[in-house]
Parts: structure tokens; C-alpha cells; sequence
């Protein structure tokens, strides 16, 4: 017998973001998508009409903070699972968000591979928390252990973070694109190096590549940032 879907509601002010939100929740397999709210009182609204398992909340809302809302729905006995999807990156609020309930936070920007994995995480332990009285501690410790995200990968050979960071930053403030000399001179680095940091983005899915032909000689690539949310 196949478990019900589990009922996801996004709670995003920015258009473009909560669409890609509900467009990446909706393809993980056991989740279905129930509704969208843009604001505090729309969530509430939508909250009071359907019934929700898991809300993707971002925490900055045009009429009032997402971790306000929260504190609402638990006092009002709503007791949907939170996972928070923002740029707040003030450990204060996490800790508060914790002690109301968040389960996990992805901060923005992201690709759909991080959030499919909390996804994939949170639903693993759904799924164990379902299943009765845990035997002993290493039972709740493993149940628990499933909602912690794993180390970061390790970069590849030659790569380093601080780099990465710098490629990444310039690559997103160029909504035109950059070749690889380009990026290379704004952070510093040859041409060679900054190619191999943009080709390391493009294999994660954040960035693109599409050749651009001038007046002689081989086209040279350029490089757009593609992540979907930012």
C-alpha cells in the first residue's frame, strides 16, 4: 500500500521564487504541491481551507516575519512541519525557528538538487517517526540523524572555496554573461583558471554555457548563471 503524498504548501512573497519553489517541490517524488500563499495572511487563509503536512516558508513576508507567522499557527494548534527557505542567515533566528519547530533551513540561492535532498531527508523521517516507539536511543538518534545534512562535498582537485565564491558572486551579478577572460580578470585569476571554476558550475547545475561567435576564429563560451532561485 503506497503512503499518501505529502502536502506541501510555499509561502514566498517573490513570484519567480515561489514558482520555482512549488516547481521543485512538485518534482520530488511523494510530494504534491497544495497551494501558494504570498503573504502572512494568505498562508493563514490557506492554512484555514486545506490541510498541509509540510509549509517551505521564506522568513521576510510584505506583511510581517515568517517566524511571527509561525509562532501564530502553533498557538492557533497548527502543527505542519517548517522547512525554511530564505536568505536569513542570522543564527538567533534559526535558533528560534528551531525552538517553533523548523525542521531544516536552505538558505537561498539554491539548486534543486539541495532542496530535494532535504526533501528526501525529511520524508525519511516522516516515515521513521511514523513508526511507533522507538526501541532505544541509537532508534531516536539514527531518526534524528536523517534530518542533518551531510558535509559538503569536497571541490575537486585544485579548486578552492574562497575562489568558487568570488567566480560565483561575479557570475551572478552579470546578467549578460561572462567569458571565461572576463571572469578571470574580474576576480583576478588567468583565463585558464577561471574557465575551470565556471565548467565546475556548470556540472553542478548553477550555471550555463553557450558559445558566442565573433568576427574570426573558434567561438568562445559564455557563461550564464541558470540557478533558479536567488
Amino acid at each position: 500500500m503506497s503512503r499518501a503524498p505529502i502536502r506541501v504548501l510555499v509561502v514566498e512573497d517573490d513570484p519567480v521564487a515561489a514558482d520555482a519553489h512549488a516547481l521543485y517541490a512538485g518534482r520530488v517524488p511523494g510530494f504534491t504541491v497544495v497551494g501558494v500563499a504570498r503573504s502572512r495572511a494568505e498562508a493563514v487563509r490557506t492554512l484555514e481551507r486545506t490541510a498541509v503536512d509540510l509549509i517551505l516558508l521564506d522568513l521576510y513576508l510584505p506583511d510581517g516575519h515568517g517566524l511571527h507567522l509561525l509562532r501564530s499557527l502553533r498557538a492557533a494548534g497548527h502543527s505542519a512541519d517548517v522547512i525554511a527557505v530564505t536568505s536569513a542567515r542570522d543564527l538567533g533566528v534559526v535558533r528560534e525557528g528551531v525552538s517553533l519547530g523548523v525542521v531544516q533551513y536552505v538558505l537561498k540561492p539554491f539548486a534543486f538538487a539541495t532542496l530535494r535532498d532535504r526533501l528526501g531527508r525529511y520524508a525519511e523521517f516522516r516515515s521513521r517517526s511514523a513508526a511507533g516507539e522507538a526501541s532505544d536511543q541509537e532508534e531516536v538518534d539514527r531518526a534524528l540523524a536523517t534530518l542533518r545534512a551531510p558535509r559538503p562535498a569536497a571541490l575537486p582537485k585544485g579548486l578552492s572555496a574562497p575562489t568558487l565564491a568570488a567566480v560565483t558572486r561575479t557570475l551572478r551579478d552579470s546578467p549578460d554573461g561572462l567569458t571565461a577572460a572576463e571572469a578571470g580578470a574580474a576576480v583576478g585569476v588567468s583565463r585558464i583558471t577561471a574557465r575551470r571554476y565556471l565548467e565546475h558550475l556548470v556540472d553542478a547545475g548553477r550555471a550555463g554555457r553557450s558559445p558566442r561567435y565573433g568576427q574570426v576564429g573558434r567561438p568562445e563560451l559564455r557563461y550564464r548563471w541558470t540557478a533558479a532561485v536567488r
